[in-house]
């Protein structure tokens, strides 16, 4: 429909931008959200990270101190005194004790064989020694490497130059048991390296940041998206909101613009009166015919203003019942033909079936308005045809009229309340149509104007059918 127009539903605004400040509100309310979700999120990660940390360290500490206890009850047989003599000790190598050094220490804490540098671990031999019980700890062995370098890769003496010592840190668990061996007070000193174990505790918490960090970023991103979405539904409420604040500021000054003309008209006929009161009423002219008018004006006025009062607020209930469509355009046809033929108008109807769910008054005041808008609009013998016909899904109706047509500049404000294009017929309201489009979206429909090709303009209606259930086949 190149030359027409379709009324827009109340949610047409909804896609309006917001204002700079709703912007910004909105904005602090979406970085809010995504820094919750993703201050959420880090807590969660930190709190499950630390128990999983501590999970594996124990497990960990648990296994490392169940060897060297193994390896002790061994070489003791689980008692304070045991008979035979003291083990010669040494680094065990395979089996389940592999990588544990055990040594015998006199009461001085002196190893009784020789042993690396930097053994044996004084801390535990003196806890041990303190307390007469058996100490497990974990400690480190700092150890000297000398590393020569000969210039030249010569066997020329070695230079002072030549000589680099490096510290070397290694960390171990120990475990010293106080033991007797025929009688002589003995320490024996188990040691095993935790370096593996501290090296899987250090790729845990790399693992663990680096997996958290890119949780961290997933969640906050995720909780940016969640968030925004969250809002549009808040957006578009400003929005509405805004809209219905202006468009009641616009339906104030329209209705007291509206109301003006007739109060205006009452005023004057009621000065009219006054100054001739002496006067029978019947010489002083229309002033009463007048009053008449005017007030069946502000009537018909106000009785529409508050239906659309009532519909912009919620409050109007539509009837649902199965309802004709042909028939209600044959009854408000002729109900409006008294009017048509005090015009010079013929009214056509060509109805036929179609069922729909609606509400009949409504329905009926639909066609009222479109059959009353294209009889005003029509000129003397001129002729309105109102058309019912079911069209796929939906039943359309037809208004159409032997008028001028709607000029381009009106088509897009054609279904505004209030809204009267240069040289439309008086005695309307102007808000015919906006009721019109009004009660065709409850009924889940559409409404469009356009101009016909032969002069004049059609007014369609489409509003779905009520189909009846498929007959259950053989």
């Amino acid at each position: 429909m190149p030359d027409g127009v379709v009324a827009e539903g109340p949610a047409a605004g909804s896609a309006a931008e917001v204002t700079p400040e709703e912007a910004r509100l909105l904005r602090r309310v979406r970085i809010n959200l995504a820094l919750w979700s993703g201050g959420i999120t880090l807590v969660v990660l930190v709190v499950l990270g630390a128990i999983l940390y501590v999970a594996v360290e124990r497990s960990l500490a648990a296994s490392g101190t169940a060897q060297l206890v193994t390896q002790a009850n061994q070489l003791t047989g689980g008692r304070r005194n045991p008979p035979g003599d003291p083990p010669e000790g040494g680094l065990s190598f395979g089996g389940p004790n592999s990588g544990t050094l055990t040594m015998v220490l006199d009461d001085q804490g002196r190893p009784v064989r020789p042993v690396p540098p930097g053994f044996p671990v004084a801390e535990s031999f003196e806890a041990a020694k303190a307390t007469g019980d058996r100490d497990i700890r974990s400690a480190t062995i700092t150890t000297t490497v000398v590393s020569v370098g000969l210039a030249d890769g010569g066997a020329a003496a070695v230079a002072p130059g030549d000589v680099e010592e490096t510290q070397v840190v290694t960390p171990v668990r120990v475990l010293t048991d106080p033991v007797r061996f025929r009688g002589q007070p003995l320490y024996l000193q188990i040691v095993g390296d935790r370096t593996t174990e501290v090296r899987t505790l250090n790729i845990l918490v790399v693992v663990l940041v680096l997996g958290g960090l890119v949780a961290l970023l997933a969640a906050s991103g995720v909780g940016a998206a969640y968030a925004r979405r969250a809002l549009v539904p808040i957006r578009r409420s400003l929005v509405d909101q805004r809209q219905a604040l202006r468009r009641q500021r616009e339906f104030a000054a329209d209705a007291s613009h509206e109301l003006r003309t007739p109060l205006t008209v009452i005023r004057a006929s009621v000065d009219d009166l006054s100054r001739h009161a002496s006067e029978p009423v019947s010489s002083v002219g229309s002033a009463l015919t007048d009053i008449r008018d005017e007030v069946d004006q502000l009537t018909a006025m106000v009785d529409d203003l508050l239906l659309l009062a009532r519909s912009d607020s919620g409050a109007m209930a539509l009837e649902r019942v199965p309802v004709d469509l042909g028939d209600v355009a044959s009854t408000a046809a002729a109900a409006l033909s008294r009017p048509a033929t005090e015009r010079g108008v013929a009214v056509l109807v060509d109805p036929a079936p179609a069922d729909l769910s609606g509400d009949p008054a409504r329905l009926r005041q639909l066609v009222t308005i479109l059959i009353d808008n294209a009889i005003r609009h029509s000129p003397k013998d001129g002729r309105v045809l109102v058309r019912v016909r079911t069209e796929g899904p939906d039943a359309t109706l037809d208004v159409e009229d032997d008028g001028p047509g709607i000029r381009a500049e009106d088509l897009p404000r054609l279904f505004d309340r209030f809204y009267r294009a240069a040289g439309a017929p008086g005695g309307g309201t102007g808000l015919g149509l906006a009721i019109a489009a009004w009660i065709v979206e409850r009924h889940d429909g559409r409404i469009e104007a356009a101009n016909r090709p032969e002069g004049g303009a059609r007014f369609t209606v489409h509003l779905p059918t009520t189909r009846p259930a498929a007959a259950p086949t053989a």
